[in-house]
């Protein structure tokens, strides 16, 4: 079996996420487009909780997964009116910062809670509940006029990133890129806290030998220009000629953006796509706290930089109502809500990881009706 028994007793391959990609793409329904990009999902004030199982429920953090989780919230909309649900697209620090302040009845982020943060949460509040809620990867999309199929080696990666190569004919990507042009070269990173920028810097520390960076949410970038959120990038790649940047895939392919095949450890070049990303996760092994982390794995078709990502909630919330609902919203997202996962271009959870997951929110003490 793929996934480590040892841990907790489940055996799960990713491997299979390839064929449930697949298979579910030719069955997803047809709704109403996501959001426009940068889209938050704010909605006017609401009461809390109101009779009859309505619910006001607000949450912030990754903007990785927004796109899937304003896909979500509106079709969950659809069905169950009664419970409306927000969240900011602010970036993993925020959020996590925000669910330690109480702001908000859950955050999101890319990054798992650090052990000091989940020291920092209130008594009352019970332990906090991570669990995941899909799986995602990380791309180089860029804006280099007359360029297509880029690939970038190793050597040219790391060159971008920590500013060694400057221009788009630089050598170490000519080589394979013979259509580069004679242009300079931008790199666009996060200029917030950010779980997308903790995956990627995981990725560049184990890739680039010479990256004296670190790796975190926020790290001091040696060259480039800043921007916030994976909709902040996305647009200052779009806008800016010679731009080269990193960002989740959904975004990417909602704005239509060129994005690269990047060398992997075992030196192939690998197009970043659902299949050869959920490939990066077969074979690892799933803790109880759903703290998954390959930054840099070993298949030969693997893709490279690829995560799960967490919802964080309260053990004992302040509203068990809304815990309550927001639950219940959790176990359809990780039943029918897959479909739109694949369509929009995420990595749905196998079933033995979501139904783990289902039984991590049966942990929280929510309302009896």
């Amino acid at each position: 079996m793929a996934f480590s028994q040892r841990k907790i007793h489940l055996g799960v391959s990713f491997s299979s996420l390839a064929a449930l990609v697949l298979g579910l793409a030719a069955c997803t329904p047809q709704t109403a487009s996501t959001p426009p990009q940068g889209a938050t999902g704010n909605s006017p004030a609401a009461p809390a909780s109101a009779p009859g199982g309505a619910a006001s429920i607000n949450g912030a953090g990754a903007s990785a997964p927004n796109l899937l989780y304003q896909r979500w919230f509106q079709e969950y909309n659809r069905k169950n009116p009664g419970v409306q649900i927000s969240y900011d697209s602010v970036g993993s620090g925020a959020g996590v910062k925000r669910f330690l302040d109480q702001t908000v009845d859950f955050a999101a982020t890319d990054d798992p809670l650090k052990d000091e943060d989940r020291a920092k949460l209130p008594g009352d509040r019970g332990k906090a509940v991570q669990i995941p809620s899909t799986g995602l990867f990380i791309v180089m999309a860029y804006n280099a006029p007359g360029l297509t199929d880029l690939k970038l080696t190793r050597e040219a990666f790391c060159g971008i990133v920590d500013g060694s190569i400057k221009s788009w004919d630089d050598p170490k990507i000519k080589a394979n890129n013979p259509a580069a042009p004679s242009q300079p070269l931008t790199f666009v990173h996060r200029s917030d806290g950010s779980g997308t920028t903790a995956i990627f810097t995981n990725h560049i520390t184990k890739a680039c030998p010479n990256w004296k960076g670190g790796s975190g949410k926020t790290v001091e970038w040696p060259t480039g220009t800043g921007a916030k959120g994976n909709e902040g990038v996305t647009a200052q790649i779009q806008q800016t000629a010679g731009a080269i940047g990193y960002t989740e895939y959904s975004f990417s392919k909602q704005n239509n953006l060129p994005t690269a095949s990047l060398q992997n450890k075992s030196g192939a070049f690998i197009a970043p796509t659902p299949e050869s990303a959920s490939k990066a996760l077969d074979g690892v092994s799933v803790p109880d706290n759903f703290v998954v982390k390959v930054p840099d794995p070993e298949g030969k078709d693997s893709y490279p930089i690829v995560s799960l990502t967490y919802l964080l909630l309260y053990e004992n919330p302040k509203d068990p109502a809304k815990a309550k609902a927001f639950n219940e919203f959790m176990k359809w997202a990780y039943g029918d809500g897959k479909a739109f996962a694949t369509e929009l271009g995420y990595l749905p959870l196998p079933e033995s990881i979501s139904t783990k997951a289902a039984s991590a929110l049966d942990t929280i003490k929510v309302a009896a009706k």
